[in-house]
């Protein structure tokens, strides 16, 4: 077997994403990630921060744990600026995803319990988003995985605590590539190969790189694809088979009139798979409502539950088929509901009027 070094491994990666029109970002601790991620914010908020307006960005970025700072990702802070003016500071673009500043780095080294230098960190407006953990060809993919487990523990919330934004972790040997999504208890069965749209898995690094990493995916991953449990307070990122279903569907509201169908098995997300579906649509300027249909009772209370539980206040009950025919008159975005309750909608006379 060719072994090839970690530094190898690292340079070629570094190369690669510059390749991919990031830019490459020479940080070498904390007072630097520090002073990039004020430059990067500036340039991508179009405005210049002060040191006071800075620091009030700083407190703001502070607060709240993994799952929290995920949201304080994807929202706005209102800021009183200098002069006695409010000014919205965005730290995503999750529309135009492209438009984000990307960013590549290697060897930043923060103080915790322990010293840890991590290998590479991929930047976003500043923030390391997307951290990779690499190691020679030839040890096992669990050591990567366990050396992210132990910045978890020793360093990733030191100081201004930066890298709990990380929004997935990507772990590789060269030879085999996985991915998951960051979270406070870590689990290996939780990392995934990535694939291509006929499901052949993407296992080397080049590869993955190209196909996962390229400003453009990993936007849209980021913007669209993770997925924020609020019942367990927990990141999901969907897998490739979820992804490139949710594209065809989207793709098929978008540009056609015809019906189409997505053969998932028991066990593989089904549930997620149509909530992300869902979710994406509603934001379509066409799409009116959409209409979630399933042919069981308890699916209809265990798909609102999901859902709900994917994203609060998601989706209300359809208690009785009145109920139903009201959500369709008002401007309830998402209706979840059994086939017998539907059929009855538009079928029976007394729900006519409603």
């Amino acid at each position: 077997m060719n072994i090839q070094p970690e530094a190898i491994l690292e340079k070629n990666l570094i190369q690669q994403l510059t390749g991919l029109y990031y830019s490459y970002a020479s940080i070498h601790d904390e007072d630097g990630l520090l002073s990039n991620l004020k430059a990067q914010l500036e340039a991508f908020n179009q405005t210049a921060f002060s040191d006071k307006e800075f620091g009030a960005i700083l407190n703001h970025l502070s607060k709240g744990n993994i799952f929290a700072k995920a949201r304080t990702l994807r929202d706005r802070f209102q800021m009183d600026r200098d002069n006695g003016d409010s000014f919205y500071v965005r730290f995503f673009n999750s529309e135009e995803w492209s438009s984000n500043l990307f960013q590549v780095t290697n060897q930043v080294t923060v103080e915790g319990v322990y010293k840890n230098r991590y290998d590479v960190t991929v930047l976003i407006n500043g923030l390391p988003l997307v951290q990779i953990e690499l190691k020679r060809r030839g040890l096992e993919l669990k050591e990567a995985f366990n050396q992210i487990n132990r910045y978890q523990r020793h360093s990733f919330w030191t100081n201004s605590g930066l890298f709990q934004y990380v929004q997935i972790f990507v772990i590789s040997n060269g030879i085999n590539t996985k991915y998951y999504a960051n979270n406070r208890n870590q689990s290996f069965q939780q990392t995934f190969y990535w694939a291509d749209v006929h499901n052949r898995n993407i296992t080397g690094l080049t590869d993955f790189a190209d196909a996962f990493l390229n400003p453009d995916h990993l936007g849209k991953m980021i913007a669209h694809y993770i997925v924020h449990n609020e019942t367990h307070k927990i990141l999901m990122v969907l897998r490739p088979y979820q992804y490139y279903a949710t594209e065809a569907i989207i793709e098929q509201v978008r540009n056609s009139r015809k019906n189409g169908y997505i053969w998932h098995t028991t066990g593989s997300g089904k549930t997620l798979t149509s909530f992300k579906a869902s979710q994406i649509a509603m934001d379509l300027p066409e799409v009116h409502k959409v209409v979630f249909v399933v042919d069981r009772k308890d699916l209809d209370y265990q798909t609102m539950n999901e859902f709900n539980c994917f994203k609060k206040d998601s989706v209300d009950a359809t208690d009785n088929t009145r109920s139903l025919v009201k959500q369709f008159g008002d401007d309830t975005k998402l209706i979840v509901t059994t086939i017998q309750k539907l059929n009855n909608a538009i079928h029976k006379k007394r729900y006519k009027s409603d």
